[in-house]
């Protein structure tokens, strides 16, 4: 079965090129599982965090939309969604656990992981720097985020970190009502000072392309992976 993205031959790059043998990895939105069950084939400990149909989407509230009628409708595709994972889960005889909640509100009892992972989910939260805040306060070592790249940021690429400013820009176009679930591009500059708030100063960023499938037609999309080391603070339980 197609998917919206096909990341198989694209992973290693998609994960920043972490080795996550022997890791407690904490990945955020975890969706299908796709990423969740390749990490934990290659030797990591993986808890998933996504949304049920119990929890609602950051949809932006347009004022001429039917946000109950959106937010219904999100709920039910959340719904496949999460039976996909845990399909793939007892097709691979998969031992990863998942925690459905908001990525606002990470539970502290998940505990301490070496590593947390967003995958192209910080565009699509109203406030991303609470999203990291919230797992990167568990994250002991290191945090993978990848995003997409703007239209606007892809040129020669030694040219994009000597100009690229830490910036994001909000999406929404009041005129047309949409994207109604995506709510910024954020540069890869300012991921990496964000991630550095939080304590992981020292960080690299790589950019690659992944396949994506929008009606029916597939085209490469550029990204960029910011990988985070933590040289300040400690993940909570730490001493």
């Amino acid at each position: 079965m197609n998917g919206e993205w096909d990341l198989r031959k694209g992973v290693d790059r998609y994960l920043g090129g972490v080795d996550l043998a022997g890791k407690r990895v904490l990945e955020m939105g975890t969706a299908n599982g796709f990423l969740c069950f390749e990490m934990e084939r290659r030797g990591a400990d993986v808890v998933g965090v996504d949304l049920s149909e119990e929890q609602s989407w950051d949809i932006v509230p347009f004022a001429r939309s039917d946000a109950q009628e959106d937010d219904s409708a999100r709920k039910a595709h959340m719904r496949k969604i999460n039976n996909a994972w845990w399909l793939a889960h007892g097709a691979f005889n998969s031992r990863a656990k998942v925690v459905y909640t908001s990525a606002y509100s990470v539970p502290e009892e998940i505990g301490a992981v070496d590593v947390a992972t967003f995958g192209s989910i910080l565009l699509h939260l109203r406030d991303p720097f609470q999203a990291l805040w919230n797992a990167c306060r568990l994250t002991r070592e290191t945090v993978i985020v990848t995003d997409i790249l703007s239209p606007r940021d892809v040129f020669p690429l030694k040219m994009l970190d000597m100009f690229q400013r830490p910036a994001m820009r909000f999406k929404p176009n009041p005129k047309t009502g949409r994207p109604d679930e995506t709510w910024w591009t954020l540069s890869p500059k300012l991921v990496k000072r964000f991630i550095g708030a939080l304590g992981f100063e020292s960080s690299t960023v790589t950019y690659h392309q992944q396949l994506s499938t929008r009606h029916r037609v597939t085209l490469p999309v550029p990204l960029y992976t910011v990988v985070g080391h933590r040289t300040a603070g400690r993940a909570l339980g730490e001493r």
